[in-house]
């Protein structure tokens, strides 16, 4: 996974919405921390910090190890709350993790070797169902991405969860079922340019009958 993070914290010893705001003033941002069978802790972040490391696009699958008043608190980002006009954070909910924790975390993933897929290669198109795995990982195990290899793919194969190999310490979420992650589709100029060959080959074969007929029939004339 991508390395752990690091992010300042003070103890927050006020709750409650007027407190909330006058720290959003300061360019701090309420969070709490929770979990681990331990009290919640509440804490403030300065929103510049967050904000950068909510910009690099790995931080909600990223241990953050929170550094409170020198006290470091290995956690994981599990929601940010958003003002609905400004898309500024208004609110963190960190997950308190212990050592042997597993926990659930959507992966991302990434297609490989998209040269090596004769599908692709005919023209076909990668139909991406899912752009992210739910996966339960050991939690100093979490996978930054997925890669998944294309290799040897044509038109029409589907790529399904049981193919893909997960590393150590994660397994699919989702138990139930074989469920598909990507299709190789034919893209619609390739389906129209195979639809034309075959009425072209159609009409090639009713003329043949056509002239067949016809030419059975000047020797029946013939014979008359």
């Amino acid at each position: 996974m991508s390395d752990a993070l690091t992010l300042p914290a003070e103890a927050r010893e006020r709750a409650g919405k007027g407190a909330s705001r006058a720290l959003r003033r300061e360019g701090r941002i309420p969070a709490v921390i929770y979990g681990g069978k331990e009290e919640p802790t509440t804490i403030h972040i300065e929103e510049k910090e967050l904000v950068r490391q909510m910009m690099t696009g790995q931080f909600m699958n990223s241990i953050v190890n929170i550094d409170v008043n020198g006290k470091s608190v290995r956690t994981l980002p599990k929601d940010v709350a958003l003002h609905p006009v400004t898309d500024r954070p208004t609110h963190v909910d960190f997950l308190r993790l212990s050592k042997d924790a597993k926990i659930e975390v959507a992966i991302p993933v990434i297609f490989t070797n998209e040269e090596e897929s004769p599908g692709l290669k005919k023209g076909g198109v990668l139909n991406v169902v899912r752009h992210e795995l739910d996966l339960v990982c050991e939690s100093d195990k979490i996978p930054s991405e997925i890669e998944i290899d294309v290799t040897g793919k044509e038109v029409g194969d589907s790529i399904h969860i049981s193919e893909v190999k997960l590393p150590a310490g994660s397994e699919s979420a989702i138990t139930d079922r074989d469920y598909t992650i990507a299709t190789l589709v034919a893209p619609s100029a390739l389906k129209k340019s195979e639809s034309a060959e075959g009425e072209e080959a159609e009409g090639e074969e009713t003329e043949a009958t056509e002239g067949g007929e016809e030419a059975a029939e000047g020797g029946e004339d013939s014979g008359e």
